[in-house]
């Protein structure tokens, strides 16, 4: 039954693929076939298989390391990614393509070849590494442009400037400049620049879980999810949209982008709402308000949070630990606030023919296995690249469980050389159950190759997770110019004092500028540069506050995270629109006013750090706190929405807001003067429902 509904409900993949390309920098890609289409598989596939040997074999320095992986990006950057939307639909690559790509693999090349050389210089460049240097510089910013968007690649090119033209900045902006040679030097041939932290954890952490994020893909976790979504929520009162909220919620682990997050489940979710008679800018809107959202769901988030995990110092089992209650408050507000819609507008769930048999989803349980795995894994003290290549292994396991045939001879195969290894391994002391999973699984893949098609299906994995990560390559490579300029020239204490000043030193005052600036660096750039941005320039003036390091870059990621469904650059929620048929600006504020929460939960993790699960000194505290902000988002849903039992007079709908915002506050005071009207807000319902239950009374 479930697939006469997909048939019904799903837009066409032409569509997706046309949305994603329209709002989606990073999905505007070459059309390749013939021998170029081979050739290409050939490098993805080399790309990935480095990163795995590095990260379980051998690692190399990290200049070498770092260079490597970029040269990759830079080489397939130019060769996948035309340089015009003119030049998109033909399958031609231009000749001056080809050069650009074999100077970004020569580039990639130079540190590895003259490691030995550029070191002995301690510092000081010939005029040949100035000349790699600067092409490795505008080979960068020409593959941001092409990948990303103008907007990152300007920002760099202003930062470059800033740092050559110094000595002519007016006021505090004012530094002694810095000369070409300095200038090339510190990009590439150190570790601050091009080759600093950010493309450091692209190398590392990030590629490795987008590697794990497309064998999830591979083994059908993004529909199953569907599926689950449906089976749990479907029925419910608004259930297509609730729906979407959980699905959404759960599709965050397999894609780190909010467009690929609505096009992918919104293309299922939305045309279903919109035929049971939402609105269509509301119908959008949901969508574009969960699928952002993904990102901020843990245990894998976004890529930024992988680069918290460097800036910060701490193990990223503590960043997923902090991100879970405002995730949890994030998705909870949306699903109040369609509650309520659904309720105000008389629609209904969907019925029991439209959904799909519990035997059918419950019998696919396993593959939810990795997701398990992957929280195991990184709670148990395992290394984030540890874990990665582990849940790489645990995905290709359970794409082998799919395949009926073939699944009991997989098992006994699988099971067969672990218990051989670790036989082997106690009886030479060198016991390790890690190394008996690795073997275990190389060889059943293997035995697959023989059976079905299951190792296609593994290299194919491989070279969409490479493919998926070359815009990632290039904006934190771009992103590396920029922290090395602020490093350089002392701009990021600067702007931080500049803002504190601009607010007077109040705390509040300082977040809010912190927020405006996040939302319009996210409007022009991705999550992963926004970050590293604010994370350099703007977390530190809330840190001279007294706020500690996690609060004040969880704030920045979210409001980086929000950018795109916050008009008038909502690009979420344009995708969303696309597909349901709405108004783009129109659903970029209801999808806004739907992750309300979004832009509250922030200001209270740093006024209440324990909500991050930091330093809990009281859980019947902490249990009062997450009482009154559950009771705070209902309250702000019923006042945005209008409605409870029945329509709200405006001024009914102001006070429910209003203590929606007391609730949520930590302040125990404030918390309880917004639960005092709270509780009048529900017995004044409870009333009115009990003296006219079958009427509903209009307001105003």
């Amino acid at each position: 039954m479930i697939h006469k509904i997909d048939r019904k409900n799903r837009t066409s993949a032409e569509n997706q693929q046309a949305l994603l390309e329209k709002y989606d920098k990073e999905s505007r890609l070459r059309p390749s076939g013939g021998k170029m289409a081979g050739i290409l598989f050939f490098i993805l596939l080399a790309f990935s298989l480095y990163q795995l040997f590095t990260a379980t074999v051998h690692q190399f320095p990290a200049q070498i390391h770092r260079s490597i992986h970029l040269g990759f990006g830079l080489g397939l950057i130019f060769l996948l990614f035309p340089a015009s939307k003119r030049k998109r639909k033909s399958r031609r690559i231009a000749w001056y393509d080809y050069l650009f790509s074999l100077a970004g693999f020569a580039v990639g090349a130079y540190w590895p070849l003259m490691y030995t050389q550029i070191v002995s210089q301690a510092g000081q460049i010939t005029s040949t590494d100035f000349i790699v240097g600067a092409a490795a510089v505008l080979l960068v910013l020409e593959a941001t442009r092409r990948t990303v968007g103008l907007p990152l690649a300007l920002i760099a090119v202003a930062f470059l400037a800033y740092a050559y033209y110094g000595r002519f900045m007016p006021g505090f902006f004012i530094h002694r400049g810095v000369n070409l040679d300095s200038l090339v030097q510190s990009m590439f041939f150190t570790t601050e620049g091009i080759l600093g932290t950010p493309l450091a954890v692209s190398s590392t952490f990030i590629f490795l879980f987008l590697l794990f994020g497309s064998f999830l893909i591979k083994t059908g976790v993004g529909n199953y999810f569907n599926d689950l979504a449906l089976l749990i929520a479907g029925k419910r009162v608004g259930g297509p949209a609730k729906v979407a909220v959980f699905s959404s919620a759960l599709q965050g682990t397999v894609s780190g982008s909010s467009v690929a997050n609505v096009v992918t489940s919104g293309a299922f979710t939305i045309p279903m709402m919109n035929r049971l008679g939402y609105n269509r800018n509301f119908s959008g809107a949901v969508e574009a308000a969960s699928s952002t959202g993904g990102q901020l769901m843990p245990p894998i988030m976004g890529a930024a949070a992988f680069l918290m995990v460097e800036f910060i110092g701490i193990d990223y089992w503590t960043i997923a630990k902090a991100a879970l209650i405002p995730a949890l408050l994030y998705f909870l507000g949306i699903w109040i606030m369609t509650h309520f819609e659904a309720k105000r507008t008389g629609l209904r769930g969907l019925t029991r023919e439209e959904l799909p048999r519990a035997k059918d989803v419950l019998s696919k349980l396993y593959l939810l296995i990795p997701i398990v795995a992957m929280i195991f894994y990184l709670s148990s003290g395992l290394s984030i690249m540890r874990a990665a290549v582990y849940g790489i292994l645990t995905c290709i396991l359970v794409g082998l469980l799919r395949k009926e045939r073939y699944r009991h001879l997989y098992t006994v195969i699988f099971g067969l050389v672990f218990v051989l290894y670790l036989i082997y391994s106690s009886v030479s002391g060198r016991f390790s159950i890690g190394t008996a999973l690795i073997c275990a699984a190389l060889v059943t893949v293997i035995a697959s190759y023989f059976f079905d098609d299951n190792f296609k299906e593994t290299l194919e994995a491989l070279a969409d997770g490479a493919r998926t990560a070359l815009s990632v390559v290039s904006a934190t490579a771009a992103a590396g110019i920029i922290v090395a300029v602020v490093t350089k020239t002392g701009l990021g204490l600067k702007l931080a004092n500049g803002l504190i000043d601009l607010a007077d030193e109040k705390l509040l005052l300082t977040l809010f500028f912190t927020m405006i600036a996040s939302i319009i660096l996210g409007m022009g750039s991705p999550t992963t540069a926004n970050y590293i941005i604010t994370s350099t320039i703007a977390a530190p003036a809330i840190i001279l506050l007294g706020v500690s390091d996690l609060p004040a870059h969880m704030f920045v990621f979210y409001f980086g995270i929000v950018a795109d469904i916050t008009p008038p650059v909502a690009l979420a929620a344009f995708a969303a629109a696309g597909i349901s048929g709405g108004r783009p600006l129109q659903t970029g504020v209801i999808s806004t006013k739907l992750a309300i929460a979004a832009f509250i939960i922030p200001y209270m993790f740093v006024l209440e750090p324990q909500l991050l699960l930091m330093n809990v000194d009281s859980y019947p505290y902490l249990a009062w706190i997450l009482t009154t902000a559950v009771a705070g988002m209902i309250a702000l849903g019923v006042g945005l929405i209008g409605y409870w039992y029945r329509r709200l007079y405006w001024i009914e709908r102001l006070i429910s807001v209003g203590g929606g915002i007391a609730l949520i506050h930590p302040n125990i005071v404030i918390s309880l003067a917004g639960a005092v009207v709270f509780v009048l807000l529900i017995l004044g319902q409870y009333l009115i429902r009990r003296s006219a239950p079958q009427t509903e009374q209009a307001g105003g």
